[in-house]
């Protein structure tokens, strides 16, 4: 990283050490006790108290699976139905035509699903007498027509109109939505995305996205695909290499080299893989995983969660999780404000969202045959399509496994 991340770095020690949690990047709050009891007995309601509020986690996560609730995969959906629309339309719009039109036409259903809600109504009156809709220029002609005085009757105050209403016979049952809307949203999608594997290009960064090093990086970020954690304008973004896997398990790579790991946590730990996750604090150790939303850790994006070793650590004495299903990073990446975006800016990185398994490969996920097992960087960018699968096709061949620093 560049050297103005020393600035960074001791501002990071400095308030870690005021607050006396451990020095890593995404350090987990402590617990704390209100009752005054014993030492027995406080482990004791702790340990209880905790073991509920893991396996709370662990079904919330695994009920957010199963209703497919994951916002992410559904906009995945949305972007692969027009990369669709585009190709069997007009094939000779310019790369930046389309990703307006992209973006605008996502707006425009969102911004459109918003605003109908303020915008349908209907009259009991009407519904008695059973009119039927009339077209938005009729609506449109009927409102211009009418004298100013006419709001203060009350009839189109709040967009409750005669003309506003749903038909008694539509197939759409959800009265915030037209029926295109809810052909979008309830219709089976022509075009259908694999859960365990998608990725598309995004035109902005936000927690939970990866980032791919542009093939023309080098150094210890030559084909790396990070995974931002924190993003802000105003305080600076961190994220972690996810795809650069150290030979040897987390007993080995914890005594080799130097770090302040728990003793408790390497023993419990000792089958678990390790991964380079940057140049930043590289003698401590982050979680990565998919168990669900412990205590003390962080959801980044859907399935996907860092920090909370205790209360793993907790889950793998319970034999409720395999130390092979958490993926410990050493080290983490970083950026001062506004580092990121110059960067992206000038082609370092391309911005991508991707699937929950995609991102915990190497922390668990299962792998399939479609799947490029020993290449994240390449199997990501041809997930992507277009041009992004040439890049993947021409530039890879090096794997994952790397000789690090």
């Amino acid at each position: 990283m560049p050297t103005n991340i020393s600035t960074y770095l001791t501002a990071s020690a400095l308030v870690l050490l005021a607050s006396g949690t451990p020095a890593t990047a995404f350090a987990p709050q402590p617990a704390k006790i209100a009752k005054k009891t014993s030492h027995h007995q406080k482990r004791s309601i702790t340990y209880l108290h905790e073991s509920k509020d893991n396996d709370r986690a662990r079904m919330e996560k695994s009920w957010e699976h199963m209703m497919g609730t994951d916002w992410r995969e559904f906009r995945a959906k949305l972007v692969a139905r027009e990369q669709s629309d585009m190709v069997g339309g007009s094939k000779n719009s310019s790369a930046k035509q389309s990703s307006s039109k992209k973006e605008e036409k996502i707006g425009n259903f969102i911004s459109g699903a918003i605003s109908s809600i303020f915008s349908k109504g209907e009259s009991s009156k009407e519904k008695e007498r059973g009119d039927t809709t009339v077209s938005p220029t009729v609506v449109k002609e009927d409102l211009k027509n009418s004298s100013p005085s006419d709001i203060f009757d009350g009839v189109d105050v709040g967009g409750a109109t005669k003309f506003s209403k749903i038909e008694l016979n539509s197939p759409c049952d959800d009265p915030f939505m037209d029926e295109e809307e809810c052909h979008i949203v309830y219709d089976e999608p022509q075009v259908q995305i694999d859960s365990h594997r998608w990725a598309h290009p995004l035109y902005h960064v936000e927690p939970g996205c990866i980032l791919l090093a542009n093939e023309k990086l080098g150094g210890v970020f030559h084909q790396t695909v990070v995974l931002i954690i924190d993003h802000d304008e105003n305080n600076g973004s961190t994220g972690m290499v996810i795809n650069r896997p150290f030979p040897g398990n987390l007993i080995k790579i914890a005594s080799d080299t130097e770090s302040n790991i728990d003793l408790s946590l390497k023993m419990a730990f000792s089958k678990a893989p390790v991964s380079y996750g940057g140049p930043v604090m590289q003698d401590q150790f982050s979680t990565l995983h998919g168990f669900g939303e412990v205590m003390g850790s962080k959801k980044v994006c859907p399935g996907v969660f860092v920090g909370g070793s205790s209360q793993l650590m907790q889950e793998v004495r319970r034999n409720h999780l395999h130390p092979t299903e958490v993926l410990f990073v050493k080290g983490h990446a970083a950026w001062v404000p506004g580092q990121l975006t110059r960067e992206i800016e000038k082609g370092v990185w391309y911005i991508a969202a991707a699937s929950a398994d995609l991102i915990l490969r190497y922390a668990g996920a299962p792998v399939s045959k479609d799947d490029n097992a020993s290449d994240l960087w390449a199997d990501v960018l041809s997930c992507m399509g277009e041009k992004y699968e040439d890049i993947a096709t021409t530039h890879s061949g090096r794997g994952d496994e790397r000789m690090l620093p």
